[in-house]
């Protein structure tokens, strides 16, 4: 008779998740994850494979996770910088608390693992197009309103808020004060208009 599962698996990519993304993937060994996940190696092996696919898929629950999160912050407020003012202030919050200063989960992993690591740069570049469309769409939703000039690329300004997003997760690694990444986010933002 098979053995049944002692674990939620959600809630073990969950915490595998925040272990590579406070280690990174070199850093984290079997090991720890066996510790951090409180399952034994085989029942990882078993239903996760191993330490590469694991990583993996607790890189795609993040993307997803994260990806879900911003299409819904952005549907539900319907004024475009209202909209981005939210996900920067999240974004300050979230830097500023938390106190491994972990930073962005897709930033670290280009940065650890690009070059070298073609699949993983596939997913990235798939990942970026992915956030830059929904920054892009939600920009050309203000245009259409007219919240936004149309003086302005749509695609322009998307890149440019996503670089920004992305370079307040790096800079908060290094210095997490609030007032100094507002004032960031708040001169990021007046390009908005």
């Amino acid at each position: 008779m098979p053995r049944t599962k002692q674990f939620c698996e959600q809630e073990t990519l969950k915490k595998a998740m925040e272990l590579f993304w406070e280690k990174g993937f070199h850093a984290t060994s079997m090991q720890d994850l066996v510790c951090r996940l409180g399952i034994n190696r085989a029942s990882l092996y078993d239903t996760f494979g191993g330490k590469e696919e694991l990583f993996d898929k607790a890189f795609s629950y993040y993307r997803k996770t994260m990806g879900g999160w911003l299409a819904d912050l952005f549907q539900k407020e319907s004024s475009v910088k209202e909209g981005f003012q939210k996900l920067f202030e999240a974004a300050v919050q979230e830097a500023t608390s938390d106190e491994c200063r972990k930073g962005c989960f897709v930033v670290n992993t280009a940065t650890e693992m690009i070059p070298g690591n073609d699949k993983i740069h596939e997913t990235l570049i798939n990942h970026k197009q992915q956030i830059e469309n929904l920054f892009i769409g939600y920009i050309q939703q203000g245009m259409n309103s007219g919240e936004i000039a149309t003086s302005k690329s749509a695609q322009e300004l998307g890149l440019m808020l996503y670089t920004l997003y992305n370079g307040i997760r790096v800079v908060s690694k290094v210095d997490a004060n609030p007032e100094k990444l507002q004032r960031v986010v708040d001169t990021g933002l007046s390009i908005l208009g």
